[in-house]
């Protein structure tokens, strides 16, 4: 999955050949203007479909009262929805020389996805995973597949990492089937340890030899899944609203929560994309850090969502639980995403403690919002509203007194605002 590496002598940018078929060799990692595909692009758009999914479950089951449950089986599902796009996603960065064989593999993939999505509220509701692991045996396959057909094109120690990475999946994919066959109190073990065992094979796939990723590529088609998220979380709070106005004919009520989850969107979005954080993405440790803690990331976005649609059920008496529960479905994913983004994005582009305490604070004051009784999710908006206008603020002054000190225009003195 990653690496700083080069490819080997010989590889080339194999989007630029034609035929229906062609050897799947590794693409340069110094390709000038990648960009996502559209296939990319086709296969992220199915992903909507098994996190909306997730969604609903999330929202069914903090709304009857059952945080805790409903937390674990969404930590389970959206794993399974993000290794499956993460991998693809690594593999594609690489490999994707986009012949007929190499779209037919992953519109597979695409249909184990579907399959899957059709899978989680049974999961959600009687914790039965056969669905959901049928969907993830035909992305798995088709994974396979595609590091197999690298290995036949390569040789020595790349062709050994394609065997081990295609190994590796296979072997997962029996050991998830513990989800089906065992008790159901076996079940959270057997999530543990497979999660565990899933994310070592790229670490032992690639300890001699490492993919030619594109550390640009890979940073915008990680942004494309994000907007993806943030697109779902809009949608679902939209529908929710919505309906709280057509049934219960609430528009006081709902309008706080409508208003401060915009805010909270808006500012999700700006904090994210600020960060020109290709850049970093350089060595083995770094991407390995990077790309693993965006299943946080990922699926605090979403879970957002989930908030806000429970926060608006309570609104109008349809969810079981105190204002103070559904205050917290907002409030604690969006502090989960703004210290994550943090950690990973933000930190190593700011200037000072000042700006370094920005994104922490903020969350900080996020869940102090929890307590704030109908009007937690408005606050909670208007002081991710408020990180990012301090920001902004910070950035100008720095660039005002590095232009006065300097004398230059300040066109190198930018900086990340939040």
């Amino acid at each position: 999955m990653t690496s700083s590496s080069t490819p080997p002598s010989g590889s080339s940018d194999t989007s630029a050949s034609h035929g229906p078929l062609r050897r799947l060799t590794a693409r340069g990692r110094d390709e000038a203007h990648r960009v996502a595909s559209p296939l990319e692009l086709f296969f992220d758009l199915c992903f909507v479909v098994a996190v909306a999914q997730a969604g609903v479950g999330l929202v069914h089951a903090v709304a009857a009262g059952h945080a805790g449950s409903g937390i674990a089986s969404y930590a389970m599902q959206f794993f399974a929805i993000w290794w499956a796009w993460m991998n693809f996603t690594w593999f594609a960065s690489a490999y994707d020389n986009d012949d007929v064989l190499y779209r037919v593999v992953t519109l597979v993939q695409i249909a184990g996805v579907l399959v899957l999505a059709a899978g989680i509220s049974r999961a959600f509701e009687d914790h039965d995973y056969m669905v959901v692991w049928l969907g993830y045996v035909i992305m798995r396959l088709a994974l396979a597949a595609h590091w197999l057909r690298a290995a036949r094109s390569a040789e020595g120690a790349e062709r050994t990492m394609a065997l081990r990475y295609a190994g590796g999946v296979l072997l997962c994919m029996v050991g998830w089937l513990g989800l089906v066959v065992l008790p159901e109190h076996a079940r959270p073990w057997v999530f543990l340890v497979m999660a565990i065992v899933e994310m070592c094979v790229p670490l032992y796939a690639e300890k001699d030899f490492a993919t030619s990723w594109h550390p640009h590529h890979i940073s915008e088609r990680y942004g494309l899944f994000t907007i993806i998220v943030i697109g779902e979380t809009i949608a679902a709070a939209t529908v929710a609203v919505q309906s709280g106005v057509d049934e219960h004919d609430a528009l006081g009520e709902l309008l706080p929560i409508a208003a401060g989850g915009l805010l909270i969107v808006f500012a999700a979005w700006w904090i994210y994309f600020v960060v020109p954080i290709h850049g970093r993405l350089r060595t083995s440790g770094q991407a390995f850090l990077w790309g693993y803690g965006h299943y946080l990331i990922f699926g605090s976005a979403a879970a957002i969502g989930a908030g806000l649609e429970v926060a608006v059920e309570q609104a109008v008496g349809r969810a079981h639980i105190s204002t103070l529960a559904a205050s917290a479905a907002v409030t604690l994913p969006t502090a989960l995403y703004l210290v994550c983004v943090w950690a990973l994005h933000s930190r190593y582009f700011k200037v000072g403690i000042t700006q370094q305490l920005v994104l922490p604070v903020t969350a900080l004051l996020v869940i102090v919002c929890t307590f704030l009784g109908r009007w937690a999710v408005l606050a909670a908006g208007i002081v991710a509203a408020l990180a990012v206008a301090t920001g902004l603020t910070l950035t100008a002054r720095m660039v005002a007194r590095e232009r006065g000190a300097s004398g230059t225009s300040g066109e190198q003195a930018t900086s990340p605002v939040a």
